[in-house]
């Protein structure tokens, strides 16, 4: 057994007594965070008003943890053990999603996000020990159930200095896309959704840390903006409203790369879509899910 897996099996018991913890975060889906979305998505930020029922898939974008600056970790997110269980790995990253979607937001109408923390499953993978944390959010206006998403992060072991993050094996993507959409994932945009959903990890933004601290080449794409534009690409296409949606991060995008979203047909009340990266590797896959 590893250093790290031993560490790892001795923490169990206590990150098993978070199991069940619940946070609540009310939000009152104020018009100008609406309307700054908006404009950071390029929709005219004017046909928002209050009362404008907002895209099915935008609960993701509102009820930020107001963590206080001085419990912010050296990579910029709080400090573990504030909100969330204090998992002894010392990188994080997103890794997948799964979605119910009962309802929408609406602009100035307030609504509440319950966190709780469902599974903290230790695991041993080709680039070492890690552990991942899954979290569900269900989303409720005043009176209905909006959302419920079930949210996977992968905390993984720390490198050496100097040490190269090993990149997933390339996979090629889908060849029956039936559309396709791209998007430049400028420094700009990728802060922008920073600051929009209050998310200061420094891997995003801070390219002489991801290099320097975790082994990447560049600025690491932020894994919620890359599922936010799939699914803005794909919603034109669908044959009705998203009523769900299954998504994995297959291998990561830099900051200023461009990212092109393809799609199958909606047929069934599904549709397939992915992403691909510079090279033409696969990126991301997104399972949608849709009511006539």
């Amino acid at each position: 057994m590893t250093k790290a897996a031993e560490i790892i099996q001795a923490s169990m018991p206590e990150l098993r007594t978070w199991i069940g913890r619940r946070q609540v975060v009310e939000d009152e889906i104020a018009l100008t965070s609406v309307r700054r979305i908006a404009a950071m998505l390029d929709l005219e930020p004017s046909r928002f008003v209050s009362g404008t029922e907002l895209p099915p898939h935008w609960f993701s974008l509102f009820f930020h943890n107001n963590a206080m600056q001085r419990d912010i970790g050296p990579d910029g997110h709080p400090n573990k053990g504030i909100f969330l269980p204090p998992i002894p790995l010392p990188r994080r990253m997103g890794a997948g999603r799964r979605a119910r979607i009962m309802g929408t937001l609406k602009a100035c109408t307030p609504a509440k996000r319950i966190a709780e923390v469902v599974g903290i499953t230790p695991k041993v993978a080709s680039t070492g020990s890690l552990v991942v944390l899954t979290m569900r959010h269900t989303i409720e206006d005043m009176r209905n159930t909006i959302a419920v998403e079930d949210i996977d992060a992968v905390y993984r072991e720390g490198i050496a200095p100097g040490e190269k993050n090993p990149l997933p094996k390339p996979v090629s993507p889908p060849t029956d896309a039936a559309w396709s959409k791209s998007f430049q994932l400028s420094n700009a945009l990728v802060f922008r959704y920073s600051a929009i959903t209050w998310n200061a990890h420094r891997i995003h933004y801070d390219a002489d840390y991801a290099r320097r601290e975790e082994g990447y080449p560049e600025a690491v794409q932020n894994g919620g903006l890359t599922l936010q534009l799939i699914i803005d690409a794909a919603l034109p296409h669908l044959a009705g409203r998203l009523t769900g949606f299954k998504a994995r991060l297959t291998r990561p995008l830099w900051v200023g790369d461009q990212m092109t979203v393809q799609g199958g047909m909606a047929r069934d009340g599904r549709m397939s879509c992915w992403g691909v990266d510079k090279d033409g590797f696969h990126c991301a896959a997104v399972e949608l899910e849709y009511a006539a």
